[in-house]
């Protein structure tokens, strides 16, 4: 399929939840629409539809893949199907190891260590429905301990296994635009890569099992750094009384640019940070890099100082504000 397409997501948020519920997927051409390379179609599974693995999911439907998806919340499984019907016969699953049955691939998003080791592991996981051969592709920013726990079951078994965190946002996954850094076996590597460009802009071994998880730690590390040092700058920027939006615009011009300076500066001058990433999923990615960090000797003094402030920001209210409220503490 090497149509251009563009996914616009409307997202709404439902009483009973913190998080956004999509409820349309719009397709219109457009020159700055993702382009699907041609490949061949593929049995592929996607396990959890959240906020980034739903539209991941979409990606692949668009691309010509056969998707079978599972959520642990049926209804959305259900949606998401109504919702890319128009594709290459989209099913939805009991459980993760029906949904596993008969997949070339199975992609997965969810939460943390401990759901990804439910989605996978036990009578109902998704290794147990999986044939010899077939590749697990675990999208979970998770820690480098489970993903070399689970390689080596999934070997075991006969199957491959792929750390493969993303960095984008849910922007990135709207768009597919994702970052993707990866750990395990080349071969499975390459087995999965040309599908998993459907929703990326970068897919990229990076090592051994365990190696992708290590590099996205690497990627919050720096975020981290970068986000508090922007708060600083535009909170001193406004008690000094300067234009920050002009202010912004002339420092993104040289040195001080950056993905979170141009994507995030003006709507913290603004006071809004409803912009995806949650402040309680940036904790947990800390608490990974700082328990990691405990591991393999290395000193974070301003990641563990960052991962504090972020612990007021929760205090304050903000558990569902994206990383960029950090600047709520200095105001």
């Amino acid at each position: 399929m090497g149509c251009c397409v563009k996914i616009i997501l409307a997202a709404a948020t439902a009483a009973t939840s913190p998080f956004p519920n999509y409820k349309d997927i719009i397709m219109t051409t457009s020159t700055n629409a993702k382009s699907y390379s041609p490949s061949a179609s593929r049995k592929v599974a996607f396990i959890g539809l959240g906020v980034m693995g739903y539209p991941m999911a979409g990606h692949l439907a668009l691309a010509g893949h056969q998707v079978t998806v599972y959520n642990r919340t049926a209804s959305k499984s259900a949606a998401w199907c109504d919702e890319f019907s128009g594709t290459a016969a989209p099913r939805q699953a009991a459980t993760p190891r029906l949904a596993a049955t008969g997949a070339d691939i199975v992609f997965c998003c969810v939460g943390n260590d401990d759901d990804l080791r439910g989605v996978t592991l036990g009578a109902d996981g998704a290794f147990a429905g999986m044939q010899p051969g077939a590749v697990f592709v675990d999208h979970t920013t998770a820690s480098a301990t489970v993903a070399r726990e689970l390689y080596a079951a999934a070997k075991n078994l006969g199957l491959h296994f792929v750390d493969a965190p993303v960095s984008g946002g849910q922007g990135g996954a709207q768009n597919g635009a994702l970052t993707v850094m990866c750990g395990g076996d080349a071969a499975a590597f390459d087995n999965v890569k040309p599908a998993g460009m459907a929703f990326s802009k970068a897919f990229t071994l990076m090592g051994d099992s365990g190696s992708g998880q290590l590099t996205k730690m690497v990627n919050q590390i720096c975020i981290a750094g970068l986000v508090q040092g922007l708060s600083e700058a535009i909170a001193f920027g406004q008690k000094a009384g300067l234009d920050m939006n002009l202010a912004l615009d002339v420092i993104g011009k040289g040195a001080a640019q950056s993905w979170q300076l141009e994507n995030r500066g003006t709507t913290m001058v603004a006071d809004k940070f409803d912009f995806g990433f949650a402040v309680d999923w940036m904790r947990k990615d800390l608490g990974l890099v700082l328990d990691e960090a405990k591991h393999n000797g290395a000193r974070l003094p301003v990641t563990a100082l960052v991962d504090q402030f972020y612990a007021d920001v929760q205090a304050m209210g903000g558990r569902r504000w994206d990383t960029s409220s950090l600047i709520k503490r200095l105001k």
